[in-house]
């Protein structure tokens, strides 16, 4: 069901409140040709009544004759700030951007957020925002996680569909996504609601079985039949299966990269207003599937480019892996018991937000 404008400027406002825009600073509104409209022009009325400055900065697309499909994280690498120094210079010259076109995964955004700009990113349609408009209570739940996470040295994970895999960590850092910017030089993601890392860089090892039910994004389809995945050295080395596997194994094969097979990142949903059915209620193009990525108990892993850890694999494929009846340890610690958080755990690690 549509959303009026005056509930989304309302969640674009508490957005920003909790993302401590003050009147008088600089917003950038970036966007492009698959940015909504009702998302921008919403974004802009908040931002102006809440007093900041506000201009927006429109790019044309890239990589659509390269990409498989229309969804914004279907090519990676170059974008339109690629070779593009005059907006480069507008976005590190504001105190927040809304990228509303999606940078992630790009060497600009890294640029812009090292001068202290924060990024914002907002691509899901107006309903999704709007019903996973992010709050104090999500900072505090993922804080949790992360400091369940902190200080670990391996993640494993197993189902009872047969995945057995072991994550070696502590080479790079942990990842907390709330939902909004309360820091400088921070990225974030409205929606979301998760925790992550990545492992150690080739220690990954053990099998996947992505069972009926888990999600392939950017493909934005449920597996139908089991494909199981074979982890060694930190890549997929054998994708087994039917037609689901099949379909797999050819999306990655027509980057011809092998770093695409590599393990990227690792973590646990942690938004209770998420579900996994959303995904069969929206158009493919329409959605790119943050529901799925974020629903608290999920076991989220993905494969491709470590770039946003400090790493150096920039290949252009990123596929996300949410899975479901998951059971997650950090060392010896379950913190997800067959696709359900271990609430109990969540509740003496919950943290408050310090503002």
């Amino acid at each position: 069901m549509p959303i009026r404008d005056t509930d989304l400027i309302q969640a674009w406002t508490q957005v920003l409140t909790l993302s401590q825009l003050k009147p008088g600073q600089s917003v950038t509104v970036l966007t492009s040709d698959n940015t909504h409209p009702q998302t921008l022009r919403c974004a802009i009325t908040a931002a102006s009544l809440m007093g900041a400055n506000v201009c927006r900065l429109d790019l044309p697309p890239v990589n659509g004759e390269k990409a498989l499909s229309r969804d914004p994280l279907a090519y990676l690498g170059t974008t339109p700030l690629t070779g593009n120094p005059p907006a480069i210079a507008a976005l590190k010259a504001s105190d927040l951007v809304l990228d509303l076109m999606t940078l992630l995964f790009s060497p600009e955004q890294h640029e812009i957020l090292s001068t202290g700009t924060k990024i914002l990113l907002a691509m899901e349609p107006p309903e999704i925002l709007a019903r996973l408009v992010p709050t104090e209570a999500d900072y505090r739940r993922v804080q949790a996680g992360v400091k369940l996470l902190q200080g670990k040295r391996v993640m494993r994970v197993t189902s009872a569909a047969g995945t057995d895999l072991h994550l070696p960590l502590g080479e790079y850092p942990i990842t907390a996504e709330y939902g909004f910017v309360d820091q400088p030089g921070r990225w974030d993601h409205w929606p979301s609601g998760f925790v992550f890392t990545w492992p150690n860089e080739g220690a990954a090892h053990g099998r996947i079985v992505l069972n009926k039910g888990d999600v392939l994004l950017p493909q934005k389809s449920m597996v139908t039949e089991p494909i199981t995945l074979t982890v060694d050295k930190g890549y997929v080395t054998r994708i087994e299966g039917g037609l689901d596997a099949e379909l797999l194994r050819e999306y990655i094969d027509s980057f011809a990269d092998p770093e695409a097979y590599a393990i990227s990142h690792i973590g646990w949903g942690l938004q209770k207003r998420a579900y996994w059915s959303t995904l069969g209620l929206y158009d493919r193009e329409a959605t790119i599937g943050m529901d799925a990525r974020a629903v608290s108990g999920n076991f989220l892993f993905s494969l491709g480019p470590n770039n946003e850890a400090g790493g150096s694999r920039t290949t252009a494929c990123h596929i996300d892996i949410p899975m479901r009846r998951c059971n997650v340890f950090v060392d010896d610690l379950q913190v997800v018991a067959d696709g359900q958080v271990v609430e109990s755990l969540m509740q003496e690690a919950e943290v408050t937000h310090a503002r």
